[in-house]
C-alpha cells in the first residue's frame, strides 16, 4: 500500500518479499554502526513483521523507501511510538542504504513523514532519537526543522532527542 510520494521517492508498507533489499541496509555494519549490532537474516524478517504489526495496531510505522525512477527499495522512513523517560512520543525514524547517502533522500523522506504525521495525528511534537556521535542523522533531523531538545539514556545508550513542534512549522 502506497503511503506517501515525494519528487524522488515512494513510501509504502513493507511486504515479506522486501527482506533481501532491506538486508542490504540494516545488515550493513557501516549503516548500523550506531545500533548495538547489524541485523542477521532472522532480524531483518522480524523487522518487517514488527512493522506489519504496527501498521495494524497503530496505523503507521516505518515504511519502505523506494526510488520512484527504478522501484528499488533503498531504505525506510516513518513514524514509531516510543517511550522516552516515561512519556509516549512519536519518532520519525529513517535508514538509508549507504550508496544513497549524501543525496538528500533521507531528508526528503523525513520531511514528508513529518508533514504527514502532523496532518494525521493529534500530536504537538514529533521527535527523532539519535546517538550523539551520529552526525549524518543529526543533520537530517536539523534539515527536517528539528532542534536538539534534550539528551537521554534510552535503551541503555546515550541519545540526543531532536524535536519539532507543530507551531515551529505553522505558527
Amino acid at each position: 500500500m502506497m503511503i506517501l510520494e515525494t519528487p524522488r521517492l515512494l513510501l509504502r508498507e513493507f511486504v515479506p518479499e522486501d527482506a533481501d533489499a532491506l538486508a542490504r541496509i540494516i545488515s550493513d555494519p557501516e549503516t548500523m554502526r550506531y545500533y548495538p549490532a547489524p541485523f542477521d537474516r532472522r532480524g531483518v524478517e522480524d523487522w518487517i513483521q514488527r512493522n506489519l504489526r504496527r501498521y495494524a495496531s497503530d496505523g503507521f510505522s516505518l515504511w519502505a523507501m523506494v526510488l520512484r525512477e527504478s522501484g528499488e527499495l533503498i531504505g525506510d522512513c516513518g513514524l514509531i511510538k516510543q517511550v522516552v523517560e516515561g512519556s509516549e512520543e512519536i519518532e520519525i525514524g529513517y535508514h538509508l542504504r549507504r550508496d544513497h547517502w549524501g543525496k538528500g533522500l533521507a531528508t526528503e523522506a523525513a520531511r514528508a513523514v513529518r508533514d504527514s504525521g502532523f496532518a494525521a495525528l493529534k500530536v504537538d511534537r514529533l521527535i527523532s532519537l539519535i546517538r550523539p556521535e551520529n552526525g549524518p542523522s543529526r543533520r537530517v533531523a536539523e534539515r527536517n526543522g528539528m532542534k536538539l531538545w534534550k539528551e537521554v539514556t534510552w535503551r541503555d545508550l546515550p541519545h540526543c532527542v531532536y524535536a519539532v513542534r507543530r507551531t515551529d512549522l505553522w505558527p
